[in-house]
């Protein structure tokens, strides 16, 4: 079996060339990302591994599907670039619905510790030998309420970590979990009553900037907005807004809407093009991190393990449990299928 494997970062090879050696997959290297200008290299492999910011449109599919590639293994959660729909009878699709979600949900609790206790720029300062402690004041997180929308894997995780401080936790979720302990309440509620507000949901149409102006308007003055999970979650400009108007009182974002020409490169010394992006993180109570919060070894170990698995069980078995289809018109309904979707 022989897969491209597509915006390859230095972490990423040793633990796929570990798995795929083990396993008969002979992967192929590529730090471009994959797109209609790229796709010709994945000509002569029997699939493509791709991650977040890789395009996998209805263009790059049907070329695919011509060079003969019958899998696209996604070394991550989420799918949302990729136009699944399109693929359904053409290529198959598989993910990594769950790798680490104590990297994400720890990593967002960092955010916000270093956000509100302003670590990161009491660091900055003691390095110059200055023990100021002027302009530091944080504030306690006992106490606080924080409003979780999305209660999966990751969701669930930081919800156990907030009480662990002793934060009252409100959670939306459109799917509730049935007796749970989640005190679940509506969106609206969410955003009235919350101090702190983190985003744990996937991005779909419907989840599509979610965080507006109209949902900014609803929150508390001063709220701490979090998002680790998809960038398109927020309205970036409208974020924007609400922080200068002061009613945002601080923001902590692991993901960027338009973060794929951007984010895991190396831009010191360059001027960045995107406007939007360079004034958040001007911004002195924005806390920007380049999507790194599922870099944990043990993540990055499962990612390996669990995309190397679906690979071999889906052209040894002809049948991988983490395949997205659109037979039903739902991505993962072949899950209790017990075959492949087409």
């Amino acid at each position: 079996m022989k897969f491209a494997f597509f915006d390859t970062k230095s972490y990423d090879i040793a633990s796929f060339e570990k798995y795929g050696l083990e396993s008969g997959i002979e992967f192929t290297f590529f730090e471009t990302k994959l797109n209609r200008d790229t796709v010709s290299l994945a000509n002569g492999y029997d699939g493509v591994c791709v991650f977040v910011n890789d395009t996998v449109d209805a263009e790059v599919i049907d070329q695919l599907y011509n060079m003969g590639v019958k899998a696209i293994a996604l070394r991550c959660a989420g799918y949302n670039n990729v136009d699944v729909r399109h693929a359904f009878g053409k290529v198959h699709i598989f993910h990594v619905p769950a790798y680490s979600p104590y990297a994400v949900a720890e990593h967002a609790i960092a955010m916000l510790l270093t956000s509100i206790r302003r670590t990161h720029k009491a660091y900055i300062r003691t390095k110059d030998h200055n023990f100021s402690l002027s302009g530091l004041t944080g504030f306690d997180l006992h106490g606080k309420t924080v409003g979780v929308i999305g209660t999966g894997r990751i969701g669930r995780v930081f919800i156990d970590i907030c009480k662990g401080f002793g934060m009252n936790v409100l959670a939306y979720d459109k799917f509730p979990i049935e007796n749970s302990g989640i005190n679940y309440v509506t969106l609206d509620e969410i955003f009235e009553r919350s101090d702190i507000i983190s985003l744990h949901c996937p991005l779909t149409d419907e989840t599509h900037h979610m965080i507006d102006a109209n949902a900014i308007d609803k929150m508390k003055k001063g709220v701490v907005i979090i998002n680790t999970s998809r960038g398109a979650l927020i309205d970036a400009e409208e974020l924007l807004r609400g922080i200068k108007s002061r009613k945002v009182g601080a923001a902590c974002l692991d993901v960027y809407e338009e973060e794929s020409d951007v984010f895991f490169e190396d831009f010191s010394g360059h001027i960045i093009d995107d406007d939007t992006l360079a004034r958040l993180i001007s911004m002195p109570n924005v806390l920007v991190t380049s999507h790194q919060a599922f870099l944990t070894e043990e993540a990055l170990n499962n990612i390996a393990e669990t995309t190397v698995k679906n690979i071999v069980d889906f052209f040894t078995n002809d049948y991988c449990e983490n395949e997205l289809c659109y037979r039903c018109g739902n991505t993962e309904s072949c899950k209790n299928q017990r075959k492949k979707c087409f």
